[in-house]
């Protein structure tokens, strides 16, 4: 992707949220020169990989094939004691696909905050991780369903699923781009991520311009193991 890009989709991500009235963290729009000298003062946020999220899933096709995210809150797998959850806002586009994954540990609560209608294409994997033909249980906000291996489920607005480990699922908006809500349990984009077709999860950027705002893969390159 080209890092003009990116900062276009950034801009266009805040007036999308402002309309919305989802109000993002201040370090949500920090420049580059505006991050803190003292990196551990910001450790929770560059260890947990909190702020913004942009991929194509390495197809060059965003508009098709990618999600914008951004993390507001995250803890860590190896810090016992401290934050067990996450929570992640999305903007999903219409007809645009998010690809076919689980996770293999996070659960999460998918959540549809306003806009137009998610759709979502449910499997579960079978013990060799591909799909499965038999029927899919889950829960859509407390409320259970068993239904048959591909079936796809609309959210309205104010809407959720529950999503666990190893319910595979694919998603994308139809009739207008819908602000998408993620409450989960720790995330690790790293590893916890299994996509039935090979992808990848973070997008190789083109730097065609400076960054506007940095992206949480932009974290290891910028700042390194300060």
């Amino acid at each position: 992707m080209k890092r003009s890009t990116v900062n276009a989709l950034i801009r266009d991500a805040v007036a999308f949220f402002d309309e919305h009235r989802f109000r993002l963290p201040p370090f949500a729009h920090w420049a580059p020169a505006d991050w803190p000298e003292d990196r551990e003062s910001v450790r929770e946020i560059l260890d947990n990989g909190l702020g913004w999220d942009i991929t194509d899933f390495g197809q060059g096709r965003f508009d098709e094939l990618g999600l914008l995210l951004f993390t507001v809150r995250n803890g860590s797998l190896s810090d016992v004691g401290g934050k067990t959850y996450a929570e992640k806002i999305m903007i999903v586009n219409v007809d645009q696909v998010t690809p076919m994954h689980y996770h293999w540990s996070k659960t999460e609560d998918i959540i549809n905050r306003g806009g137009g209608t998610l759709k979502i294409k449910l499997f579960t994997a079978d013990p060799d991780d591909g799909l499965s033909g038999g029927d899919v249980t889950f829960s859509t906000d407390g409320v259970r369903h068993r239904v048959p291996a591909g079936h796809i489920i609309s959210l309205t607005p104010g809407e959720s699923i529950t999503l666990t480990p190893k319910l595979y699922h694919s998603f994308w908006a139809v009739g207008d781009r819908v602000l998408t809500g993620e409450v989960s349990s720790v995330n690790d984009d790293h590893i916890d991520n299994r996509f039935h077709e090979p992808v990848g999860r973070f997008p190789e950027i083109n730097e065609d311009e400076p960054p506007f705002r940095l992206l949480v893969s932009d974290y290891a390159r910028c700042f390194g193991n300060e």
